[in-house]
């Protein structure tokens, strides 16, 4: 996600923060979620952030509403933002949907689709392993390889047009998704929340003219994320600690 927001919108000056210490969000419950969400926003305010991207899924789907009007700055949740865009493809009757189990459970896809398309059919999948094959870099080994398989199998039956990959975690495990079904079968919506993102800060005029900075910080491990994140990106240095 921040690769893509950061193509493009070069200029702007970016703050990552990345939850190690309490990752993977998809297993915890909502009361969590907020605590974690609500520390992390207040953070940012601390920083003087003037719009906070949530490229989490699982936080857009459970948090988001609970907590959008508590800051001093615009917050863009991935699911609410793309849902529309989602609704609107052409040739896409069946959309599946594969996600942790927090947002699957809360059925924000379904919903948030069915407000701009009720005619579309919608299938919510979890696949509660994904997010620690990617994080363990489990990707090739045969027992990840097994387990994706076996969502892919459930997914299948639905016969979709598409699949939504919802979570940042998913579009890591492209190598080995499209054994099983055409790569253009699978959706990254990082790709139109980007676009979406750009387009608005555009219109409310809010865009950077010159690039200074990008800090990183992490809740815990910043050796850890420092190489996970080479996945997405590649740091410089070590990202700072935070307590929150």
């Amino acid at each position: 996600m921040f690769a893509k927001v950061k193509t493009l919108m070069p200029n702007e000056n970016y703050l990552y923060f990345g939850d190690t210490k309490n990752m993977p969000y998809g297993e915890k419950t909502e009361e969590q979620l907020l605590d974690f969400a609500d520390k992390i926003f207040k953070f940012f305010e601390s920083k003087n952030a003037k719009a906070v991207v949530m490229a989490c899924n699982t936080t857009s789907a459970i948090t988001y509403e609970k907590l959008k009007d508590n800051y001093n700055f615009k917050i863009y949740p991935i699911i609410q933002s793309v849902c529309s865009t989602l609704a609107e493809m052409n040739g896409v009757n069946k959309l599946g949907i594969i996600a942790t189990p927090a947002t699957i459970n809360s059925n924000a896809y379904s919903k948030g689709i069915a407000k701009y398309n009720k005619d579309m059919q919608v299938f919510e999948l979890a696949a509660p392993n994904w997010v620690r094959i990617v994080e363990e870099h489990r990707i090739t080994q045969p027992q990840s390889i097994l387990q994706v398989q076996e969502i892919l199998d459930v997914m299948e039956q639905f016969a979709p047009d598409k699949i939504v990959l919802a979570c940042t975690h998913y579009p890591y495990l492209m190598h080995v998704l499209k054994k099983f079904m055409p790569e253009d079968t699978f959706i990254d919506p990082a790709v139109y929340f980007a676009k979406n993102i750009q387009e608005d800060l555009t219109r409310l005029n809010l865009l950077n003219n010159k690039f200074e900075y990008e800090r990183f910080y992490v809740s815990s491990n910043p050796e850890n994320f420092k190489t996970a994140s080479e996945l997405f990106y590649k740091l410089s240095e070590l990202p700072e600690v935070v307590n929150l």
